[in-house]
């Protein structure tokens, strides 16, 4: 009697956990208006929880009434946060995110998410894509993101010691391995001038790029999945150095060498190539200078590439290659 009443008891079991676990796929399967949800990486010196961050998450809800946002952090605490943003091993800080992504349950029980970078979040959220991506990204904007390295160091506020104390550590020797393990601006610091140093040395950017002789070519299938990759590039951007990094743009001195005129884009060592020709690779300005953003442009890009599963054609990248240069 008592093994027909637990075996009763199992079988009530199971059909409560499928009828809850049913909803969950349906919720993006048939119901067209359920957005995918959406994780965002912050800047330098920001924190997941900050002003700027929650207005962000604001107006995604705005735009996309019932969409899910996680801000990825480094830990809960965001003095801590913040401290992360300069201090630490991106490959790490990669890792974590990967694994907090993937244990999430929301995120982790979508057929897809999306993805918002912010400067140096932007090329840590490539990362993701190219490393983990499960779940994997449909649509991935980032704005100001240095995405083809930085050349100069930025300033700090007199005030934030943390990032003087960190630059200042940086005035030594960047390639060092003491320094590429533990200074996050260096690990995609990525000087023309010193391009072999950089190849034998850097502990992120070189490799996220596939610049080395040994190519990865999971990174560039995961780029290929991708249906939208968006990149802004700010106009009076002074922060990242050179600005044009943002599209993925060579700086040597007064020589600027566009994406597709660059070998990473004619051998496709990324995906970046495919990913144009199939129409998802977008190159865009945003006015003013560094995450000086408007709430138009970012409700703008939230529209057109954010949102449900199925969403209408006419917000589908067009085909023909990035049509915004």
């Amino acid at each position: 009697m008592a093994f027909f009443l637990r075996l009763t008891l199992l079988a009530i079991g199971l059909l409560v956990a499928t009828s809850i676990a049913k909803p969950v796929e349906r919720r993006f399967e048939d119901e067209d208006d359920t957005p995918l949800p959406l994780v965002i990486w912050h800047g330098l010196g920001d924190t997941f929880n900050s002003e700027g961050m929650a207005r962000v998450v604001s107006i995604a809800e705005d735009v996309h009434p019932g969409i899910f946002v996680y801000p990825i952090r480094m830990d809960d605490d965001p003095s801590r946060d913040r401290f992360d943003s300069f201090v630490g091993n991106v490959t790490d800080h990669v890792a974590k995110a990967c694994a907090d992504i993937a244990a999430d349950p929301i995120l982790s029980t979508a057929p897809a998410i999306d993805a918002l970078g912010f400067s140096q979040g932007g090329q840590f959220l490539r990362a993701y894509v190219e490393r983990c991506n499960k779940p994997p990204v449909r649509s991935l904007i980032t704005f100001g993101s240095q995405h083809n390295g930085i050349t100069t160091f930025r300033e700090c506020a007199v005030t934030d010691w943390v990032c003087r104390i960190a630059m200042a550590a940086l005035k030594g020797d960047v390639w060092s391995q003491a320094v590429q393990s533990k200074l996050v601006p260096a690990q995609y610091y990525r000087n023309p001038d010193e391009y072999e140093q950089y190849l034998e040395h850097s502990n992120f950017l070189a490799d996220i790029n596939n610049e080395r002789a040994t190519k990865n070519e999971a990174y560039k299938k995961n780029i290929e999945k991708l249906e939208s990759f968006v990149m802004y590039m700010f106009e009076e951007d002074k922060t990242v150095i050179p600005k044009e990094s943002a599209w993925f743009g060579e700086v040597n001195g007064t020589e600027s060498t566009p994406l597709r005129a660059r070998k990473l884009y004619s051998e496709d060592w990324l995906g970046l190539r495919a990913l144009d020709r199939k129409g998802g690779l977008k190159f865009r300005t945003a006015p003013g200078e560094h995450m000086k953003l408007s709430e138009e442009l970012l409700k703008e890009a939230f529209a057109e590439f954010y949102g449900p599963l199925k969403r209408s054609s006419a917000s589908r990248p067009r085909p023909g290659g990035g049509d915004d240069l």
